[in-house]
């Protein structure tokens, strides 16, 4: 066995055009390890690992500023520490170094994502046949969740990360749920006049979702268990653990997750190999995915998706630099070794949490980085110039309780006003803003590209930025609404 194939990076397995509906992705095996029993000691050395995760989980959440407001505060700090510390030496330490060592080891073999296919009953969408079908419309999503362990999300002012991921769960699902397939509102093309809008809902019919901060494993398969019977597969749990070149510890994942209402044909990850301070602890990466769309002329057309989560912290714009020209490679890179020669592209998509602005003087190595000159950013008319409509996507963690910043109609209609984005909309670094009036920080994009000379062109119908998840994360929802037309 190869094990740096196996555990590390991708499912290097090439496959002939498909013409069958839907295709058989026979390297996504829903297991991330190629044998039950590897599977098994896996999970046995996670059920070892929870009691002082756990205890470790409440005993930081205790040192949030959030909690430390008051003098009796100060009483359950310390007697919350007491009993999380107990717990950590009693049950948790000793339980945790045998699971340690048993769970190092099996992330040679792990496979680094999971796979969950849908349900044998699911009824996929119709293929699209060009030129029959001229146009068909894709709808994609992206949402920075903040589903971190309780103890570092109320850092921002966030908790109860279960039941979080069960409001966000059912938000998503109202959306599924009147989503409708094929080219619903696609029947002829549009003109090239691309607008955003802001909504109270997550955008319908969404095709693809891709979610990031979704660290919390349990938090994960509540999220599962609803994308996958009403939207399509997911890729989750997606990362590189353990011992990495660098070297680095990794012991959080990537925090991404990928559903798909379309078959994946092929997927891969890879890791940052560059990370500084906290996000050294986790394996943030690129998540790239092959998705089959339809069928013309006897070649099978396909799609691809990008997924990622570029380093957090505002001082670190180099590290964030070399993670964008290495995407930019890796991207190029997946899609030349996917790609059959008879294929159809309809579309390539960039899309996640980038966490640089395109407003802010302290982030203008970024902004002029050449990934814009190979995808689109609809929102963006140049460097620190964007389009009108374009709005951050940053909340103000301090107001996230506000009655006002939780309920996802109400903070419509404040960010309508300036006031309200002033109030509710986290501001620009250092001040430096270039726009006149104040839009706020917009790090959660989807941009896209076409594939020169096919006769396949996307164009963008609409951008929305959705409040759907007030009061649930520290982050607007970005939709796109991508037109594809069949010359």
């Amino acid at each position: 066995m190869s094990l740096p194939d196996v555990s590390r990076q991708r499912s290097p397995v090439r496959h002939g055009p498909s013409l069958d509906w839907p295709p058989t992705p026979d390297a996504l095996r829903p297991s991330p390890f190629p044998h039950p029993v590897l599977q098994a000691l896996y999970g046995l050395s996670c059920m070892l690992l929870f009691p002082a995760y756990w205890s470790l989980d409440q005993l930081l959440g205790c040192w949030a500023p959030r909690a430390q407001s008051s003098s009796l505060g100060w009483l359950k700090i310390l007697a919350g520490s007491g009993l999380a510390l107990l717990s950590l030496m009693v049950v948790g330490l000793p339980l945790a170094l045998f699971g340690l060592v048993l769970w190092l080891p099996l992330q040679l073999w792990r496979r680094p994502f999971c796979y969950q296919p849908p349900p044998a009953c699911w009824v996929w969408p119709q293929p699209w046949h060009p030129p029959a079908e001229r146009v068909r419309c894709f709808v994609f999503l992206t949402a920075n969740l903040c589903l971190l362990p309780d103890g570092l999300a109320r850092f921002s002012n966030l908790s109860h990360c279960q039941q979080r991921a069960e409001a966000i769960g059912a938000a998503l699902l109202g959306s599924l749920r009147t989503s409708h397939y094929g080219s619903t509102g696609c029947s002829q093309p549009l003109p090239r006049v691309p607008g955003g809008v802001l909504s109270a809902t997550i955008p319908m019919g969404l095709d693809f979702v891709c979610l990031q901060e979704v660290f919390d494993l349990r938090a994960a398969r509540r999220l599962v268990r609803v994308l996958v019977p009403n939207l399509g597969p997911v890729l989750y749990d997606v990362g590189t653990f353990g011992l990495v070149p660098g070297p680095y510890f990794k012991v959080l994942g990537s925090g991404l997750l990928l559903a798909s209402r379309y078959p994946l044909l092929r997927a891969t990850f890879r890791c940052f190999p560059n990370a500084r301070r906290e996000d050294a602890l986790a394996s943030k990466g690129l998540l790239s995915v092959q998705a089959q769309l339809g069928i013309l002329d006897g070649r099978r057309i396909v799609g691809y998706l990008h997924c990622t989560h570029l380093q957090a912290p505002i001082e670190d714009g180099h590290v964030r630099f070399k993670q964008l020209t290495l995407l930019l490679e890796w991207v190029k890179e997946f899609e030349a070794e996917s790609r059959q020669s008879d294929e159809a592209v309809a579309f390539s998509v960039l899309l996640g949490d980038l966490n640089f602005d395109n407003c802010s003087q302290d982030h203008e190595r970024e902004q002029g980085h050449k990934l814009f000159s190979y995808f689109q950013d609809p929102c963006r008319i140049g460097t620190r110039k964007e389009q009108p409509w374009a709005l951050g996507t940053i909340l103000n963690t301090s107001m996230l309780h506000q009655a006002i910043a939780s309920s996802p109609e109400m903070l419509r209609r404040a960010l309508e006003q300036e006031k309200g984005r002033r109030l509710y909309l986290a501001g620009p670094l250092r001040a430096s803003y270039s726009r006149k009036s104040w839009y706020g920080r917009r790090v959660d994009y989807i941009t896209y590209r076409g594939i020169p000379g096919s006769c396949l062109s996307p164009e963008v119908e609409q951008v929305t930025f959705s409040t759907g998840l007030a009061g649930l994360t520290d982050h607007l929802a970005v939709g796109l609404k991508l037109q594809v037309v069949c010359s």
